[in-house]
């Protein structure tokens, strides 16, 4: 009976070359049917090119690569469906950028194919994994010794994908003790017996990695050895932190608290790329129509500059000067959080926050470095002396630089915090946005935030 799984990379190298091709017979399938009848051949390649390198960016992004045998059909789905997602907004900002014209039915029938065809090779993919497993004797038959957090993991893992080749046959322990939600079937002794007798193939240790469990590990690593069954190592943490991610440096396994996805540098640059991109497209094209009408209706209403210049503490709490129009009366109470019906609040200030226009001077803040376009807002100083002590994980925001607009502004966490527990949400939200980003979900939280421009919010004033 054969083991082990697909090498990743020889799957991620062979899914990525297939997408290609199925991209290059959408294009050829399109110019066939005429939807690319002025283009030139030499145009249609350098398109070719650029849609292929979108692609590739926007397949990473979204974990579309490596695929293994255990990606179920959903999130295979739902990785496809946010790459094209992430893949037209790029290429459009390409069109614009180069103020190029494309046949806009020649890209939907592109679009279309592309997506026809790749989603429908994942499918035959899948397919062809289970009926192998399905049709030979290719079944890996698997114990696991201990049966805590990490072992009723795996139990799971194990009935969800026995169909292509697991099948779970039991919780062993070292003193046959049943602890959890599933019984224990022996001891040691008794998993030895077990294992000969039921050709076992593969036995995972799910107990926590102690002194005290090192000579049970070298038991079974020889016990293993001895009689051709694979050893696996899937320790308990959950005695020693609730939640953890796994990285890999070289082959030294590594433990994180949390995960962290702008630590790494590729992430963080694409992110700041896109910061760039999308601000200077600000600056272009919004502030030449938006700053003069704004000035001058500020400069009527009340005396006073037009902007409102305040030091707000950013990554690792460095502080830098936020800009924002000015929304209220000159006064001395800056550092003073607005409120429901604030009598320094102008006609035309209540205006601009209930849109958000007055965040718009923040752009220039994104292009020196000192915000990003999506991240945690940037409290008052005085926020985070008084919350950095009452709130938990409240500094953890202040990981990442902070930006415009934020995840927990668009699940309608803003404005007035004198409820605790309200900013006790946004700090939740923004942990949340930490641990999960991705370009998709800024993206996302971006168009969410215009939507409530248009639409307006009742917490904004």
């Amino acid at each position: 009976m054969g083991n082990g799984n697909s090498d990743p990379r020889v799957v991620k190298v062979f899914t990525f070359l297939v997408d290609i091709i199925l991209v290059y017979l959408s294009f050829q399938l399109s110019r066939i049917l005429g939807f690319a009848y002025y283009l030139e051949p030499g145009e249609l390649r350098m398109f070719f090119i650029i849609f292929s390198l979108a692609w590739v960016v926007s397949g990473f992004l979204n974990d579309l690569y490596p695929i293994n045998d255990f990606h179920s059909l959903r999130r295979i789905a739902v990785n496809l469906a946010h790459t094209f997602f992430l893949h037209v907004f790029l290429i459009l900002l390409i069109i614009v950028g180069q103020k190029s014209d494309y046949p806009r039915l020649f890209l939907a029938t592109v679009y279309c194919f592309s997506a026809a065809s790749i989603l429908g090779s994942r499918i035959m993919g899948k397919l062809l994994i289970r009926y192998y497993h399905a049709s030979s004797d290719d079944l890996r038959r698997v114990i696991i010794v201990g049966n805590g957090a990490s072992g009723q993991a795996l139990r799971t893992f194990f009935d969800k994908h026995e169909q292509e080749g697991y099948r779970f046959m039991g919780f062993f322990g070292s003193n046959g003790q049943d602890t959890g939600e599933y019984p224990v079937a022996g001891d040691i002794d008794k998993l030895k017996i077990f294992c000969k007798s039921h050709e076992i193939e593969e036995i995972y240790f799910a107990k926590p990695l102690s002194c005290e469990n090192k000579p049970l590990i070298q038991e079974l690593t020889d016990f293993s050895d001895n009689n051709f069954i694979h050893f696996r190592l899937a320790p308990d943490f959950s005695e020693v932190v609730n939640s953890y991610n796994l990285q890999v440096f070289d082959s030294i396994p590594v433990l994180t608290t949390r995960k962290e996805p702008l630590d790494a540098t590729f992430n963080a640059m694409i992110k700041r790329a896109f910061d760039i991109v999308f601000s200077l497209m600000v600056v272009f094209f919004i502030y030449p129509i938006l700053i003069p009408i704004v000035t001058m209706a500020i400069k009527i209403e009340s005396p006073g500059p037009v902007l409102f210049r305040q030091l707000r503490p950013g990554k690792k709490n460095k502080l830098f000067t936020c800009y924002k129009f000015r929304t209220m009366h000159v006064n001395n109470c800056t550092e003073s959080q607005a409120t429901k019906n604030d009598p320094r609040i102008t006609r035309v200030g209540r205006v601009l926050r209930k849109t958000n226009l007055d965040e718009f001077p923040q752009f220039i803040n994104v292009l020196l470095g000192d915000m990003s376009v999506v991240g945690p807002r940037p409290n008052m100083v005085s926020q985070l002396e008084y919350y950095s002590k009452t709130i938990n994980k409240y500094k953890m925001r202040h990981f990442v630089t902070p930006g415009i607009t934020g995840y927990a502004q668009v699940n309608g966490y803003r404005g007035e915090t004198k409820d605790p527990n309200l900013m006790m949400k946004r700090v939740e939200y923004d942990v949340e946005y930490m641990e999960n980003w991705s370009l998709l979900l800024d993206i996302k939280i971006i168009l969410l935030t215009v939507w409530n421009m248009i639409h307006g919010e009742k917490n904004a004033y």
